[in-house]
């Protein structure tokens, strides 16, 4: 039986910066939640966010093989996933009819934004590793 590999150490530079870009997805939901418009579409359009997705995909080559790199994908996908609702709920306000269900779904998409940057810094602070 072989032992289990222990994942690679993490620079304490590239924890900082995982930090760093939660906060700056949080400022960015704060900022949704501080003005008329919603968190996610706030999430996908404010220079916070786009700004920490952009580091998110400049490191996270040096994030491969740790920990954090796991919070690396999780940050990405939280993101795209994000601007997939905010272009499902465009297209659905096309229609009169689709109105209210586009709001419907930007808003549970601005609450699932949230659990998963409170998620994931959370677990991050624990220096635990996100789920597949």
């Amino acid at each position: 039986m072989t032992p289990p590999t222990r994942p690679a150490p993490v620079p304490e530079g590239l924890l900082t910066l995982s930090h760093v870009i939660y906060a700056l997805h949080a400022l960015t939901v704060v900022t949704g939640l501080l003005t008329p418009a919603f968190i996610v579409t706030t999430f996908v359009t404010g220079w916070p966010s786009i700004i920490a997705v952009i580091l998110n995909y400049v490191k996270r080559g040096e994030a491969r093989g740790t920990w954090l790199e796991s919070h690396f994908n999780w940050q990405i996908r939280t993101f795209w996933y994000a601007a997939l609702w905010v272009l499902v709920s465009l297209l659905l306000m096309l229609s009169f009819i689709g109105i209210p269900l586009a709001l419907g779904l930007i808003g549970l998409a601005g609450l699932w934004v949230l659990y998963r940057v409170v998620r994931g810094w959370l677990r991050l602070n624990d220096r635990r590793e996100m789920p597949v």
